[in-house]
């Protein structure tokens, strides 16, 4: 392929992703929606104007980092403390049932009986209920954003138990693939999640110091948000290359530490325009343009429905049912339960790791994207719909 060649997909991408961005509006929908619809168009599945290939893929991993680091530039961390306990415990809830769900899901669809006779069918069941874990809150986040409601509460604790659940999510898989391939080690992976926290609270304090002389130096500069860029892609390359944690959360992390310095909402809104212009359209309309439904039989077809309910059920029984211990009113532990219904691209990155090690068979990969693009459509919705009858007022942080 053409080196120039890249520039048209480009076009194309972004002038569909805003055109039907503007439509998903038009229709009281949030934006996201239109621009994953518009890569479902575009795409393979469809149309075929545009086909994934390395080149996007890689922009479009800038783009959810961006929107992670946003999130957390626009973090409130009186609120971080204050949800951490609660948020800890959802994410915990949000991984067990999902795993739970997806093991029987699979047993019931292929037999228990043949436990039996081949032991990899257990681990390739429990491997079905380990991509469930996954939560992906990038959808989340820009639609919570696109409302208003990020930094209330309840956005808040979403925000905070999609981080620790991935967190928690990576062991699980290491487990896992550790039982059935054992040159992986569980404990090593839980040994560097340790390290890389403690690393980023020393670390940090430091960064945070410095950035903050520099703020009062030099104000509302250029500078100030080159370097908190550079900090973010130095934090989301060093937890994914040394400690083997998804990228996302160090960018995230950059964010939170940058939350508190003057400028940190100068820093949001000029990495905003890039996420809004270029890369953000590009990420969510990557999910569709993996999306290729026209070599799905009947029995995969049945599976994957199957995987998509018992995948958004979990999530929100799950996260939804700790959030009511927590004494949550039942409006406000139903948003956080669909808050956290979204997969995205930890939940690729899972799949990935299963089929290079062969627990997941490639034809299931269609049940992935499947549930990707279906709670990347009705979360968005939803949450919309949850917000408009029970506004952002009665869970504000400060309430």
């Amino acid at each position: 392929m053409e080196a120039y060649s890249v520039f048209k997909d480009l076009a194309i991408i972004i002038i569909a992703a805003k055109l039907f961005g503007i439509i998903a509006r038009k229709c009281k929908a949030p934006q996201v929606v239109g621009e994953i619809i518009a890569g479902l168009v575009i795409g393979p599945c469809l149309l075929g104007w545009v086909q994934t290939n390395d080149f996007i893929l890689q922009m479009a991993e800038i783009g959810v980092i961006l929107l992670m680091f946003s999130a957390g530039l626009e973090t409130n961390l009186k609120d971080l403390v204050k949800t951490g306990p609660m948020a800890f415990g959802i994410a915990c809830s949000g991984v067990v049932i999902p795993l739970a769900g997806g093991t029987l899901l699979y047993l019931c669809f292929y037999g228990f009986e043949a436990l039996k006779t081949s032991p990899d069918h257990f681990f390739k069941a429990l491997f079905i209920g380990t991509i469930m874990t996954a939560t992906s809150v990038s959808i989340t986040v820009e639609s919570l954003r696109e409302m208003g409601y990020l930094k209330g509460k309840i956005g808040t604790t979403i925000l905070n138990a999609a981080i620790i659940d991935d967190v928690i999510g990576m062991v699980v898989l290491t487990v896992v693939i550790g039982f059935y391939d054992s040159a992986a080690k569980p404990i090593t992976v839980v040994c560097n999640t340790v390290l890389f926290m403690c690393i980023s609270i020393v670390g940090g304090f430091f960064a945070y110091r410095i950035f903050k002389k520099v703020d009062q130096r030099y104000p509302h500069s250029r500078r100030i948000t080159i370097a908190g860029l550079a900090f973010c892609l130095i934090m989301a390359y060093c937890a994914e290359k040394y400690f083997g944690i998804a990228d996302i959360t160090g960018a995230y992390l950059a964010g939170i530490i940058l939350c508190n310095i003057h400028d940190s909402e100068f820093i949001a809104r000029r990495m905003d325009i890039n996420s809004y212009v270029l890369f953000g359209p590009i990420f969510f309309a990557s999910i569709g343009l993996k999306t290729n439904i026209k070599n799905i039989n009947g029995e995969i077809l049945l599976f994957s429905l199957c995987f998509v309910a018992v995948a958004l059920l979990t999530k929100i029984i799950g996260c939804g049912l700790f959030a009511r211990i927590c004494k949550t009113p039942m409006k406000h532990a139903l948003k956080i339960g669909v808050g956290m219904m979204t997969r995205g691209e930890v939940a690729l990155i899972v799949s990935q790791k299963g089929m290079n090690v062969g627990l997941l068979d490639p034809v299931y990969f269609t049940a992935v994207i499947l549930l990707i693009i279906t709670s990347s459509v009705l979360t968005p919705i939803l949450l919309k719909v949850l917000y408009s009858k029970w506004p952002e007022v009665e869970e504000s942080a400060d309430q």
